[in-house]
C-alpha cells in the first residue's frame, strides 16, 4: 500500500508509485494500490467514532488497516510533514503498522529539508510500532524533469534499494 500525503503537486504520489511498480515488477505476486490524498476527501479528525465518517475517510482507514506492507511519502511543507498526512495518522488504531513494514520517501525543493522525514515521521511510525525500513529515500526537486519524471539516476537506484528492503523485509516477516 502507497501513501501520498500531498494534496497539490503530482512529485511525492509519483516517487511512492515508483516504489510500489518496482516492487511489484520484483515480485508479481504482489497486489499494489497507491492512496492518493489529492483523490480523497479525509475529514478532519473530532474525535467521532470512524463509521460517522464520510465514505473516503472510512475507505482510505479500512484499506491501510488491511494492506501487509507500506509505502509512505510526504512533500516537505515549512520544514515538516504535510499537515493531511498527521490528520490522516491521527484517524488509524495505535496498531495499525504492528508488525508491518514501513518504509518512507519524502520530496522537497531543498536540500535542506533531507533529515525531515527521518525526523518526524519514523518517531511517528515507531509510535505506530510499524517495522522501518532503513533504506527511505528523500528527493529534491532537481531529480525531476519539466514533465515531473525522474531523471535522476541515484534516486532510481535508491528507490529500487528501497523496494528491495521492503519486499526481503516483508519475505522474513511473512516467511
Amino acid at each position: 500500500m502507497g501513501i501520498s500525503g500531498a494534496l497539490i503537486g503530482s512529485k511525492t504520489a509519483k516517487v511512492v508509485k515508483e516504489v510500489l511498480l518496482r516492487a511489484k515488477q520484483k515480485n508479481p505476486a504482489i497486489d499494489i494500490e497507491l492512496i492518493d490524498l489529492r483523490k480523497y476527501k479525509i475529514e478532519f479528525v473530532d474525535g467521532r467514532p470512524l463509521e460517522s465518517y464520510n465514505d473516503d475517510t472510512k475507505n482510505a482507514i479500512e484499506k491501510i488497516v488491511e494492506a501487509d506492507f507500506f509505502v509512505i511519502g510526504t512533500p516537505v511543507y515549512q520544514a515538516s510533514i504535510t499537515g493531511v498526512l498527521k490528520n490522516l495518522f491521527d484517524h488509524l488504531p495505535t496498531t495499525v503498522f504492528e508488525t508491518k513494514i514501513v518504509g518512507f520517501v519524502s520530496t522537497a525543493g531543498s536540500n535542506h529539508h533531507s533529515l525531515v522525514a527521518e525526523n518526524q515521521l519514523r518517531p511517528i511510525l515507531s509510535f505506530f510500532k510499524a517495522l522501518v525500513g532503513s533504506k527511505n529515500v528523500f528527493v529534491s526537486n532537481d531529480s525531476f524533469d519539466r514533465e515531473n519524471e525522474i531523471v535522476n539516476e541515484d534516486v532510481g537506484r535508491r528507490l529500487n534499494d528501497l523496494a528491495d528492503e521492503l519486499l526481503f523485509l516483508q519475505g522474513k516477516l511473512k516467511g
